[in-house]
């Protein structure tokens, strides 16, 4: 069991019958009165966020987040498939479970899957991707202000802005959390 002043960032707890993960916590000691513990929370399932007060007091059982190594095999139009690299056992999820999580992984990748009591409820693409640009306009001379940008689609089909000098057939590297341009490699 936990306290509420045992709050970090990223730490995962039950609460309403709901899995909560803390995105931030502020402990406050006011002037007059006690002390309390200033929340914001996301629901994982449902993606939901709250902000909520604790006493610092108050306990809440810790929710175990599975996280497994996955490679993602394919997708057949309505479902997506990951096989775990070790066991060979295989799983599809819908694209309700995908969200937009997948926007930069090509095929065979390994990405993980996060489950709690064997519900899967999110997918974690790795944090930095090398892909191909498949489609981009050509940048001009003299048409650079401070940092200019230009659309591009990747091999997997989202779009990045990518600077003027990149052109059709660069490889990029691209950062998954944001879906920023970071270098050519």
């Amino acid at each position: 069991m936990l306290t509420a002043s045992d709050f970090r960032n990223g730490l995962t707890i039950e609460m309403d019958n709901n899995i909560w993960q803390v995105i931030e916590f502020q402990h406050v000691k006011p002037g007059k009165g006690a002390a309390f513990v200033r929340t914001k929370l996301k629901n994982i399932t449902s993606g939901g966020v709250i902000e909520k007060s604790f006493r610092p007091t108050e306990k809440f059982p810790q929710a175990r987040i599975d996280r497994n190594d996955m490679q993602y095999l394919y997708s057949d139009g309505e479902l997506y498939h990951f096989m775990d690299v070790n066991t060979y056992e295989q799983i599809a999820l819908n694209e309700e479970a995908i969200g937009d999580s997948l926007k930069f992984v090509k095929e065979n990748e390994m990405v993980k899957i996060c489950s709690h009591n064997g519900n899967v409820f999110a997918i974690e693409p790795p944090l930095f991707v090398e892909l191909e640009i498949t489609e981009t306009e050509p940048g001009f001379k003299g048409d650079t202000a401070t940092g200019a940008t230009k659309p591009s689609v990747v091999e997997t089909g989202a779009t990045v802005y990518v600077p003027l000098f990149v052109e059709q057939g660069d490889k990029i590297k691209i950062d998954t959390r944001t879906g920023e341009y970071l270098s050519r490699v």
